[in-house]
């Protein structure tokens, strides 16, 4: 028997387990340790933090689910891996000891990285279901006094998505309260343009970011760099296309939500020779540690590099579908290694992402993610924003079920020629 143990209950972590237990059966352990005992649907964060959801509707107690699949489940932060041991410390003393490991924690949300920022200071965030609560609560306060709102990405942010639909949101929340007309709307990104995504733009998102911008009247500053946060302002430098400063702007704000740089969570980014400089874990092919043979990472832990070199620093997003199906090859590798034979699948990255606008919304598909690409779109329309609320159902329902992909979700994305695996 085999123990596989995951770090990490979310959009990777959770799917994960559920893999896992189908293919391997019961003569192997899969036990699932995470810093909280819930599982939080993140996409539908911009929705919470303007009263559109609530805590509930969006978290699952994913412990009793996993136990009707036979997966074990410690609602424990993990204080120290043990590479060579392989054995976890967890938070309340005990030791867990692993045959494999897969991290698939997340990031750590680097807001010390600009003085004044995040939920403890002067910012608000959308990052975790914790943080978008209290993005509600302060949003609400703001509705009683509107004034100037401000919100973006700062220096090193990779996650650009949720910016551009938080802004959208807030608009149309705004404007079903008939509070748009007191609230000016700026958008600052350490992007180099409108559209770019950490992705050097996908199809012609900036065009189409731009007209949507331009046309909700929400201003906007790319190449800044966020470079303090005060009481009611903000402080960035835009640069030119070499990275020499030509303005600084100084923003008032009444409410402000900026996405932050990510970072390896620290008790992963502590082991030797497991991790880059920034703490993301370093991958092979197959999803596996360069120096760590049975521990697999997948998510947005790993290590990713930019897709190209721009004026102010930004990462490469990994976004939901490209993390399933790292997950889907994690658990063909495994299979392989338990079977004594070789590794090799390799995930497609192929990624489809899902943007709310309030009654409309943005999708966009790149397959692979990571340019040059076989496809590239960007399209909106109504249709996206029923699509979305249509995802969030259908996640959490697979959640609760335990099925990771049913069959028929599987012949729909082959119908589109979407596949998980290279081939």
């Amino acid at each position: 028997m085999a123990h596989i143990v995951i770090i990490g209950a979310g959009l990777g972590g959770s799917p994960l387990a559920y893999e896992l237990r189908a293919a391997l059966g019961r003569e192997h352990r899969v036990t699932v340790v995470n810093a909280t005992d819930y599982f939080q649907f993140v996409p539908s964060n911009p929705w919470l933090a303007v009263g559109w959801r609530t805590r509930e509707k969006i978290t699952l107690p994913i412990g009793q689910h996993f136990a009707r699949k036979g997966i074990d489940f410690l609602g424990l932060p993990v204080t120290r891996i043990d590479a060579a041991g392989n054995t976890l410390q967890m938070a309340d003393g005990r030791t867990l000891p692993y045959d494999y490991l897969v991290i698939a924690t997340g990031p750590k949300l680097a807001f010390d990285e600009v003085s004044g920022a995040g939920p403890a200071a002067h910012t608000q965030s959308i990052c975790t279901v914790d943080h978008a609560e209290q993005a509600w609560a302060k949003y609400q306060a703001f509705l009683k006094d509107p004034g100037p709102i401000v919100i973006g990405a700062m220096p090193g942010a990779s996650c650009f998505g949720p910016a551009y639909e938080f802004a959208f949101i807030v608009n149309a929340d705004l404007k079903r309260r008939r509070l748009r007309k007191k609230v000016p709307i700026t958008f600052v990104t350490s992007e180099p343009y409108i559209g770019h995504l950490g992705l050097g733009g996908v199809g012609d998102s900036k065009t189409l970011l731009e007209h949507e911008l331009r046309n909700h009247d929400i201003k906007w500053i790319t190449n800044a760099k966020t470079t303090r946060v005060e009481p009611g302002k903000l402080f960035a430098t835009e640069v030119d296309a070499n990275g020499n400063p030509v303005r600084e702007h100084e923003l008032p704000f009444k409410f402000s939500m900026m996405l932050p740089a990510f970072k390896g969570v620290d008790p992963v980014a502590a082991v030797e020779g497991l991790c880059n400089p920034r703490g993301f874990v370093l991958v092979d092919a197959f999803q596996r540690s360069k120096k760590y043979r049975n521990i697999y990472s997948a998510g947005v832990c790993i290590a990713i590099p930019p897709i190209e070199a721009t004026p102010v620093a930004t990462g490469a997003p990994k976004t939901g579908y490209m993390i399933e199906t790292m997950v889907t090859a994690i658990v063909k590798n495994i299979q392989a290694d338990l079977a004594g034979q070789q590794a090799t699948a390799q995930g497609s990255w192929n990624a489809i992402c899902l943007a709310d606008m309030g009654s409309t919304g943005a999708a966009f598909v790149a397959l692979p993610q990571i340019p040059p690409r076989n496809v590239n779109w960007f399209r909106k329309g109504r249709w996206v924003h029923w699509a979305k609320i249509g995802f969030e159902k259908y996640f959490l329902y697979k959640m609760k079920r335990g099925n990771s992909e049913p069959l028929y979700e599987k012949f729909m994305l082959r119908l589109l020629g979407i596949q998980k695996l290279e081939p």
